[in-house]
């Protein structure tokens, strides 16, 4: 960074400027509760949405909210952006998680249980079940539940239990028959079950698996009187945190840290409502807990089990969203050679809407061919099951040279990583896990390939991470190429991961840490010398989360010059528009809606001759300063004019829109226009696009099939000529 953009970033650097991090991730996290209350959605969404808010929260405190605790715990003073201090910050998240919390349960029960009754899909208390279905349940306990439950006393001579991260347990409060005596107990219901269980004599019945267990919880401690049982929920510091720069064997590093992670400290506590103040204060006082972090819950505790609803009920598609057909380029298919089709031209994929197939058969058919030398991957997250590393398997054992760079680092993938990793090197690969210090988030693929004229590179290079499960339901981008400077860029990167190579620079590529950065600040500096001059300057980006002090404070210099800057944020959005003088040129929307938007986009007007560029990164400091990232530019006409138009159609969405108006996230005025959702819009278009393939093939079918028909009449005149 030069000393003259250090003087115009401090221009801007009053707290009032901008926002809290943890409490913008916590108002996206809002909009996403927005969606469990729409009645537009179908209801069974809506409950999977209400579902994603919880697992979002727990995950904000199993790492964002742990990190603040350690730094009061080290009694940190020094301030964020926004002015708070780690202790200001921690304390101002639980008072806004507590009203959350509140509309969290008023939407489950107020809301959603209602309006389930009403399509016959039910969640039952005890004192509601048919005499079948409480049969049902105390086989269902005494067969399945009762051998595996475990009663876990709490006195002197048996200390309190390790209450284990996330579980599901019952405190209970005893009366000993014999002498009167008053005990504490606790019980862990079984994650092994499911939390949801189906019952008979009903449409679509559901009991938690939690009330079974209370219901016949006497069967467990013979001799004493269950004064009162009751749920409640640890939340413990999950973030993973190893020193690689003092271990030989850092994989063994991290296995050792995910076992430890297990005894993190709580930063939360649930409890049900119906808990006693006595028992509330036991648990405290065991589990080391402040009351700031005690959130008493008036329903079932843990309502991520709503995900797994619309894949329990049976029936009511009505209440689903409609299945979506992706399409697929005819020259990406596997019936087709790929490596011809990007030889002709680069592809642009838009996943969900784009199948990702196209990346799949990529990799599938880089790992058959025998022109390929070699494979170079980056894998950051991959499903459970992924077919990707089946195929880089596949290459390695077919003699290719197959480097796969794994993040064993990738936030709660680390334990499926690790064991990529070790199955991945056991196939023949060779694996690397990046530099010390920085995760490595790209997402690149490099095939090396001998073409009939010499050694040619195909690229791929994502948004999104190589994951064919998430790829269903993530918005990202993607560029299929051979573009030479692209491709020797890509080979210098991964010399830079795999050895110790430091290119003096890359042509096409940017890279993070710190290039990045100083690209977006040079091609906004354009921007602002432009609008200066009294020309039109225009800045577009669209990105998960906007949260680094210093690219927001070039943003608020380019707007105080007159720059028109549009800005489309899914998450954290540390940036406050309608500050006059600063932020007058800014417009934010976010769209949250059935697929969670995670491409990047970044577009500067450049006095006409726009450029287009798409990255791995967003505008966090994590991402600019301690990740590799990859940003790359669109160069193609016409996948660039693509581009243009998936932003134009986002911004035009007043739908799943939110606009940000100074701090506070509006829906967008439709007033006098039509309902626009630009993922309904690009659904639809992928459906056209499916269809028009099919046509085309039906068409292409139909005209072989005359043309067969019509030589028959021929063949037959040449018989009886010949006759």
């Amino acid at each position: 960074m030069t000393k003259e953009t250090e003087k115009q970033i401090t221009e801007f650097t009053d707290p009032s400027y901008y926002s809290n991090r943890e409490l913008s991730w916590l108002d996206f996290n809002d909009r996403c509760l927005d969606e469990a209350r729409n009645p537009d959605e179908p209801l069974l969404e809506r409950a999977n949405f209400l579902g994603i808010t919880q697992s979002n929260v727990d995950e904000f405190y199993m790492v964002r909210v742990a990190s603040l605790s350690k730094l009061v715990a080290a009694d940190v003073q020094s301030k964020d952006a926004s002015g708070l201090t780690p202790l200001e910050q921690l304390n101002a998240i639980n008072e806004k998680e507590h009203e959350v919390v509140e509309r969290r349960y008023s939407t489950y029960s107020r809301s959603l249980l209602p309006l389930l009754r009403r399509q016959n899909i039910r969640i039952l208390d005890v004192d509601e079940l048919s005499e079948d279905q409480e049969e049902y349940i105390r086989r269902y306990f005494n067969n399945e539940l009762y051998p595996v439950l475990t009663p876990m006393a709490d006195d002197q001579s048996r200390p309190f239990p390790f209450i284990s991260n996330d579980s599901l347990n019952i405190a209970i409060r005893l009366r000993s028959e014999e002498d009167g005596k008053h005990e504490f107990a606790t019980v862990r219901v079984p994650n092994i079950f499911p939390r949801l269980v189906k019952l008979p004599d009903g449409e679509n019945d559901f009991i938690m698996l939690e009330d079974i267990v209370k219901k016949y919880l006497d069967r467990l401690f013979d001799g004493y009187e269950i004064r009162q049982a009751s749920c409640y929920r640890v939340t413990r510091d999950m973030d993973l945190d190893v020193s690689e720069s003092d271990t030989s064997d850092f994989l063994l590093a991290v296995r050792k840290q995910l076992k430890d992670r297990e005894h993190g400290h709580v930063t939360r506590l649930e409890v049900e409502s119906s808990m006693s103040a006595k028992l509330v204060k036991h648990l405290m006082k065991r589990l080391n807990v402040d009351e700031p972090s005690v959130f008493s819950i008036n329903g079932p505790i843990d309502l991520t089990f709503l995900k797994k609803l619309p894949g329990l009920v049976e029936g009511h598609d009505d209440l689903r969203y409609e299945p979506m057909h992706a399409y697929i380029d005819p020259a990406l298919r596997s019936d087709h050679n790929i490596f011809d089709s990007i030889r002709e031209k680069d592809y642009l994929v838009q996943h969900p809407y784009d199948s990702f197939d196209a990346v799949l058969n990529f990799v599938k058919q880089a790992a058959k061919d025998p022109d390929v030398l070699a494979i170079k991957m980056t894998l950051y997250r991959v499903s459970g099951n992924s077919p990707i590393i089946k195929y880089l398997g596949q290459a390695a054992q077919a003699g290719k040279q197959v480097t796969v760079l794994v993040e064993v680092k990738a936030r709660f993938d680390e334990s499926n990583n690790v064991h990529w990793a070790r199955t991945l090197e056991q196939m023949g690969c060779h694996v690397i896990y990046g530099l010390v210090g920085l995760k490595t988030h790209t997402k690149v693929t490099l095939v090396i390939r001998r073409d009939s004229d010499g050694i040619r590179r195909y690229l791929h290079l994502g948004t999104g991470n190589y994951n064919d499960v998430t790829a269903h339901f993530y918005t990202d981008l993607g560029l299929f190429t051979c573009d030479r400077d692209l491709g020797v860029d890509a080979t210098n990167l991964f010399n830079m991961l795999s050895g110790y190579s430091k290119p003096p620079y890359f042509s096409k590529l940017r890279i993070s840490p710190k290039l990045i950065r100083q690209f977006i600040y040079e091609k906004i500096d354009n921007e602002i010398s432009i609008a200066r001059a009294g020309r039109h300057a225009e800045i577009h980006m669209k990105m998960n989360s906007l949260s680094d002090q210093d690219v927001i404070a070039k943003l608020y210099e380019a707007s105080a010059a007159g720059v028109k800057i549009h800005l489309i944020v899914r998450g954290i959005c540390c940036l406050r528009t309608e500050i006059p003088g600063v932020s007058d040129n800014i417009e934010v929307h976010s769209i949250v809606g059935r697929f969670l938007e995670h491409s990047r986009i970044y577009y500067f007007y450049n006095d006409g001759k726009e450029e287009v560029y798409l990255a791995s990164a967003d505008m966090m400091r994590r991402n600019l300063n301690r990740r590799v990232e990859t940003l790359f530019p669109i160069l193609q006409d016409d996948l660039k004019a693509r581009v243009l138009d998936i932003f134009a159609k986002m911004w035009r969405d007043n739908v799943q829109a939110r606009i940000l108006h100074g701090t506070e996230w509006v829906h967008a005025d439709r007033r006098g226009q039509s309902p626009f959702s630009s993922q309904e819009y690009f659904i639809a278009e992928a459906e056209e696009k499916v269809q028009a393939v099919k046509d085309a093939e039906a068409a292409e079918s139909e005209s072989h099939k005359d043309a067969f028909e019509a030589m028959k009449p021929q063949e037959n005149e040449l018989e009886d000529t010949e006759d």
